[in-house]
């Protein structure tokens, strides 16, 4: 159908096409892949959805059959216009996700340094890049103009900096563009390999392509040839044989077909001209979206033949009119155009064309246009306001309690046929984390005060205290019919500052500026509550426990240890009431740079802090001031027994739901936890414990839980481990066990005397064996009796499956294949008596080593410096001492800077810093440490460029230029710190000045969602 793009346009929830059908933008993805996914070294999973992705593969060169000479002339020429742009949209804003990518451009004034290329490269929020000429000379550049609504944005840059080839202009001629007219696309890949496609117009009347929920050009016919162009293409200059700019490449389809879509030269040489001048680029709106419509249509939706026959008389070349698709409510246009109105005159003058109407519009800023339409066969006239189009696109952005925030923009309005107004979410990230994880979330109020705009919205956020719960009710824009209400913690302390982004377009950078410090948070009160009591329960011995258990929520600002997840909650057991002691599943609580919530009895809410984090077994001791709490909260009585397989006990536990559910079961197994390690991104994993199941569905639905036993006692803890992430799903998986709480009780008791548990521990990961593998292992039929008396119920021993590498390691110590048979004199036949080492320096072990028994004096190592105290955050990366899990997985520590997580949209990201590898030297300075790391990185001068070398997890040197960004991604550190409220203090370096606390620069960094740890990459735009 022409001009309706062959598919029916949904207004709202369904994308305007077919996957098939759905064109997509010419960007490409540095490495293969988009970083506005989350998560890993560059691999795209089959998950990935195609359809809102940019296209990856590399550009197919196309050579033109027997180019004449003058193509060959005309292409010489070009060629030296062309750059390729290699850039960064540094953090999420209105339609755009922060992401790293690369386009083309070329240059449309020498002299002045203008660079023509796509608004979707320019992005609309902040934009870092630079560009590559034909003769691979560099330059920095920096936005000047980006459309509201055409896919079009101009770029400058110095001219004088490009000092070894002459730098020319690009004619644009946006009227050589006609049916017919051969032409070529001029584009780069990667600035190494120019691509020129061959192609033939075929079309100029094309309505705007839909590429789905992200920016999409409208109100603009685009041109239409087959010219097979492909990824990193965007931007390229469409010319024709006299070597001028007929149109601007901006997208092609996604199913395969050689069909490209061009935009226009009208409107962006309009623009070009009024910046030359140092004019305001104006551009006016009514709020109404036109599609180009056949004759046929228009006369079904009810244009007369008078009207028809008038139009094909003074344009004999068109073949249809506008037709109103969207009208905006609250717009100018509002209760005065409705959709399915044919336009027939402007000011009096017939038009048919978006470029005429466009002029007008731009000319009328802040004044009026009569409008004459046809609706249903009836003339219609209206005098409509011209409203100013920049003034409804945001320009601005403010960063609060880890969340980022700007005034709902035309194009977002456009998109889903809202009114254009209200506070958007950008970045969903921090304290403004919802339940759902989807962009597009319109803020309505936040304790109960009214946020119509990002100014309110401000003012009301203000006078928030740290560590407030607040109300907050907020829609999504795919349905506004749904209000919903959320109960948030305003997090003022990982980010104090509310800070103030605004766009420069004289600099091309967005400046920043405080709006108000963190008021300080209220003391808390003492409150009361009661617990539930559970009805027609069989079990009274386990209905009692209901008293000990304690919801926990723990939020993680900053992504540490390859941990996947920044928020997380599961059910806690109290141990010692008067004390405040809960016992929690590490997989909730992973490291201690976090905040934690401790609701008892669904009533009242206290921080928790962080007391003790096993090395080993999967737990973690939280806190509670027991003093805030009026509520009879139960220590719950731990089991001094080991339960046994075949055992009756009963599975209380709390499912998806966060509801109690109790059944009566049976102990199935108890066997070594084997969890297998995750070689993307190491993070805490359990070992050398025993691992319970049970005999009810119940235990895979629930997370959180305990084993009671007839006599009320708690037999087992019901944790959930964190696992491997599936190559298949690319999603973690959840192992659900239990922990026998005997193995708990040393290191309670010495937490209840006020002690801090020093544990030692053995460098190695235990697998269990039977005797057939002992036996070829090289152990005795004597030994493998003692078992066998030993152990009645499991004849196994253990062996050494992977040594944790040890900084110090001493002589003496175990080796792979090692069969443990005594320790201190015990024969070791059962995983929980392994933990005679977490009190001794040194054990006395006799051991099978290649078949010959031996007697060997075992040094433990120390246990109490295994958790990260020291975080670095560098040109978008996460940097510490490489955590516990890393020297689980590798043999050699090529250094102590570890790259843990980086953000997306970060130099980080843009030149391949990825995690797990380490840095070894910068600038060739050796950087054992994080010290000497800070040192040879913080006086490096801001846009400059350094030189890292570094190792791969794998052991592969590899050695990378990168360029310092401090303006966005300023150099900062978290150090663990006891005296301060929140456990951790932060320190920004900026050109080289230390400041305590944050600094004056820099996006919202503490939005542990933005950052991608290498476990998982979910795909495009």
């Amino acid at each position: 159908m022409n001009g309706a793009n062959g598919a029916t346009r949904q207004k709202r929830k369904q994308h305007p096409a077919s996957a098939a059908e759905r064109p997509q933008k010419q960007q490409k993805a540095f490495n293969g892949i988009e970083s506005a996914g989350q998560n890993t070294p560059d691999v795209i999973p089959e998950a990935i959805d195609r359809d809102l992705e940019m296209e990856v593969e590399e550009p197919r060169v196309v050579a033109s059959i027997a180019d004449s000479a003058e193509w060959q002339a005309a292409i010489e020429k070009v060629v030296k216009n062309v750059v390729s742009i290699r850039f960064c949209q540094t953090c999420s804003f209105d339609t755009d996700p922060a992401l790293t990518s690369e386009a083309t451009g070329f240059v449309v004034d020498a002299e002045k340094g203008y660079i023509m290329t796509n608004r979707h490269v320019v992005g609309s929020g902040p934009f870092w890049g630079y560009c590559i000429f034909d003769n691979h000379e560099e330059v920095d550049v920096y936005p000047v103009y980006r459309d509201p609504v055409h896919d079009f944005g101009i770029l400058r840059f110095n001219p004088k900096a490009i000092k070894y080839m002459p730098v020319v202009s690009l004619k644009l001629r946006p009227d050589l563009a006609k049916v017919g007219v051969e032409i070529r696309v001029v584009g780069n890949d990667a600035g190494e390999k120019l691509s020129i496609l061959s192609g033939v117009i075929s079309r100029l009347d094309r309505n705007a392509p839909e590429y789905g929920e992200g920016y999409c050009d409208f109100n603009t016919s685009y041109i239409q040839a087959a010219a097979a162009a492909s990824g990193g293409s965007s931007g390229s200059p469409v010319v024709n044989i006299d070597g001028y700019a007929v149109a601007l490449q901006a997208g092609g389809r996604s199913d395969g077909a050689a069909t490209d879509y061009f935009l226009p030269l009208d409107r962006p040489l309009r623009a070009l001209q009024c910046i030359q001048d140092g004019k305001p680029v104006t551009r006016g709106t009514i709020q109404c979206q036109w599609m180009l419509k056949p004759f046929d249509e228009c006369r079904r939706l009810g244009l007369t033949p008078q009207w028809e026959s008038a139009v094909r008389k003074n344009f004999p070349q068109e073949t249809g009119m506008l037709v109103a698709e969207i009208v905006l409510p609250e717009g100018p246009s509002d209760n005065k155009i409705e959709e399915g109105d044919v336009l027939i005159k402007v000011n009096g003058e017939l038009l048919t064309q978006f470029v005429r109407l466009d002029d007008i519009l731009d000319s009328s800023v802040h004044g009026k246009v009569q409008l004459m339409l046809q609706r249903g066969g009836e003339d219609i006239e209206v005098e409509v306001d011209v409203g100013d189009l920049h003034a409804i696109t945001p320009d601005r952005f403010v960063s609060v309690a880890g969340a980022s925030f700007h005034n709902l923009s035309y194009q977002q309005a456009r998109l889903y046929a809202v009114a254009c107004k209200g506070v958007f979410v950008c970045e969903a990230t921090g304290s403004f984390r919802f339940e759902s994880t989807d962009n597009g979330w319109i803020i309505q109020t936040v304790d109960h005060k009214k946020t119509p705009d990002l100014d309110t919205f401000i003012e009301v956020m203000k006078g928030i205290p740290d560590r407030s719960r607040v109300v907050v009710q907020y829609k999504h824009l795919r349905d506004l019919h749904t209000l919903n209400t959320s109960i948030l913690h305003i997090d003022r302390h990982w980010s104090s500052k509310m800070r103030l982004a605004v766009r420069n377009d004289e600099t091309g950078l967005w400046d920043f500026s405080d709006l108000a410090d963190a008021i300080p948070a209220i003391p808390p009160v003492p409150r009361s509550a009661s617990f539930i009591q559970l009805e027609n329960t069989q079990h009274p011995a386990a209905a009692d426990v209901v008293r000990s258990f304690v919801r926990v929520l723990c939020h993680m600002p900053v992504k540490l240890d390859g941990f996947p997840r920044n928020r997380k909650w599961g059910m806690g057991v109290v141990i010692d009431a008067e004390k405040g002691l809960v016992v929690i599943s590490r997989a909730v609580v992973p490291y201690d740079l976090c905040d934690i919530s401790i609701t008892i009895a669904d009533s009242i809410i206290v921080e928790g802090k962080v007391v003790f984090m096993h090395p080993l077994q999967n737990y973690a001791i939280i806190k509670y001031d027991p003093s805030l709490v009026d509520a009879p909260v139960q220590s719950a009585r731990l089991s001094t027994k080991q339960v046994t397989q075949g055992a009756s006990t009963y599975f209380v536990g709390f499912n998806q739901n966060m509801r109690i559910v109790i059944a009566q079961t049976t102990i199935t197994d108890i066997t070594a936890v084997a969890i297998p390690a995750n070689s993307g991104a190491p993070r805490y994993r359990a070992v050398n414990v025993d691992a319970i199941t049970v005999d009810t569905s119940l235990s895979s639905q629930c997370g959180s839980g305990v084993l009671v036993g007839e006599d009320g006692t708690v037999q087992a803890l019901w944790l959930t481990y964190l696992g491997e992430r599936s190559p298949v799903t690319q999603k973690d998986t959840d192992y659900h066990l239990g922990l026998a709480t005997p193995t708990l009780l040393p290191v309670i008791k010495q937490i209840q005397r006020g002690e801090t548990p020093k544990l030692r521990m053995l460098s190695v990961e235990f697998n269990a064996i039977q005797m057939s593998q002992a036996r070829i292992m090289g152990v005795s039929e004597e030994w493998i009796k003692k078992v066998a008396e030993d152990n009645s119920s499991r004849h196994q021993l253990f062996m050494i499956r992977k040594r944790t590498f040890e900084r110090d390691a001493e002589a003496g110590s175990l080796l792979e294949g090692d069969v443990i048979l005594t320790l201190n004199g015990k024969i070791i036949t059962r995983i929980c008596e392994l933990d005679v080492m977490y009190d001794h320096e040194v054990l006395d072990a006799v051991i099978v080593r290649d078949c010959v028994e031996m007697a060997i004096k075992l040094p433990t190592v120390s246990a109490n410096d295994l958790e990260t105290d020291r975080a670095i955050s560098f040109c978008g990366a996460i940097l510490h001492r490489p955590h516990h899990a890393v020297r689980q997985q590798i043999t050699k520590l090529h250094s102590e800077v570890y790259v843990s997580a980086r953000t997306r949209g970060s130099p980080a990201y843009q030149y391949g810093l990825a995690p797990t590898n380490f840095i070894t030297h910068v600038n060739g300075r050796p950087t054992p440490d994080l010290e000497s790391f800070l040192k040879a990185v913080v006086n490096i001068p801001d846009n400059t460029y350094f030189r890292l070398k570094a190792m791969t997890f794998d052991n592969v040197p590899w050695v990378i230029t990168m360029k310092k960004n401090d303006h966005y991604f300023p150099t900062m550190e978290w150090i663990k710190d006891p005296s301060e409220s929140s456990g951790w203090r932060r320190v920004t370096y900026e050109e080289g000045e230390k400041i305590e606390g944050e600094g004056h620069d820099g996006i919202n960094l503490v939005a542990a969602d933005a950052f991608e740890d290498g476990s998982e990459d979910l795909g495009g735009i």
